[in-house]
């Protein structure tokens, strides 16, 4: 049976698109995805208050500063080397480069920029250091099963990666 509103212990299924501060759409998530209202989803709480009383239908925009969505930019994790040192197929704007530490963990930097036989990667997000804009639609609302309050994910879907 589907609920009019979002409240608490509620599964809820939403569709989201992050833009950054002049309206541009960095990511977009066309498939919904459920999490439980107020169960420790790992939602950002700022977009779960936002939500509350709202129905199927509705959409909400929640503003997120840095500290609330993708961080502070981190100067470290930008490099700049001669292009020639660079494989051909990540020589242009937008590349996806994958790195590793030495304990192995992986991340992925993008190349943002080739100037005067240069190329830089970065590694931050996007939107790191600027405000983000979450745009969320309420697609459906449902109970919970006790696994899902217990695990704050619906079971039928993938978890929001808005956290």
């Amino acid at each position: 049976m589907s609920h009019q509103v979002v409240q608490s212990g509620l599964v809820v299924y939403i569709t989201y698109s992050i833009l950054d501060q002049a309206g541009n759409v960095v990511e977009q998530h066309d498939l919904p995805v459920g999490y439980v209202q107020g169960a420790n989803s790992g939602l950002l709480p700022s977009i779960e208050s936002a939500l509350v009383g709202k129905k199927v239908g509705d959409r909400v925009e929640v503003t997120l500063a840095p500290q609330d969505a993708f961080g502070e930019r981190d100067p470290d994790l930008s490099f700049t080397d001669d292009v020639d040192n660079v494989p051909p197929q990540f020589r242009h704007v937008g590349a996806q480069v994958q790195m590793a530490n030495e304990a192995g963990e992986t991340k992925t930097f993008y190349v943002t920029s080739i100037e005067d036989g240069k190329l830089t990667v970065d590694g931050n997000h996007p939107l790191a250091g600027q405000n983000a804009i979450c745009a969320v639609d309420i697609m459906n609302i449902r109970e919970a099963t006790a696994e899902e309050l217990a695990s704050g994910m619906a079971a039928d879907s993938a978890p929001p990666q808005l956290h």
